[in-house]
């Protein structure tokens, strides 16, 4: 009798190591992925910081030989990028103009207005766009 309680014991000390070691497998992958979410708020941040300030140099108001570059003749809104490399599109705010997005999103707003119609992101060409032409995707 003593032996058949022995026997039995020990089958739940065997699920409950086994259940301790997948506990412990978990917590060791929830520690994981707190520290990925962490490294991406913080990437986030580092962007919407570094965006936040590319949309307010855009916002700037700019006149011709004052941003050493072409500055488009509707509002005074830089034709190129204002930081090398980056082209942002500040977010939808009430009063905003097409003169105030990129040339290729200016381009494409042109062009739906044009068409008069619905459009997909698919049919709208875009020739501003640098390799030379195309089309439009994700708009």
């Amino acid at each position: 009798m003593l032996e058949e309680l022995a026997r039995r014991e020990a089958v739940p000390r065997q699920r409950i190591e086994e259940v301790r070691e997948q506990i412990a497998a978990l917590e060791s992958q929830l520690e994981d992925e707190h520290d990925r979410l962490s490294r991406l708020v913080i990437t986030r941040e580092t962007v919407e910081e570094i965006l936040g300030e590319a949309a307010e140099l855009i916002q700037e108001p700019v006149t011709a030989g004052s941003a050493g570059g072409d500055v488009d003749a509707v509002g005074g809104v830089p034709v190129g990028p204002p930081v090398l490399g980056v082209v942002t599109v500040p977010p939808l705010r009430p009063g905003m103009r097409a003169a105030m997005l990129p040339r290729a999103y200016r381009d494409a707003v042109e062009i739906m207005v044009d068409a008069g119609r619905a459009m997909r992101a698919g049919q709208i060409p875009i020739p501003s766009l640098p390799e030379g032409g195309g089309l439009l995707k994700g708009v």
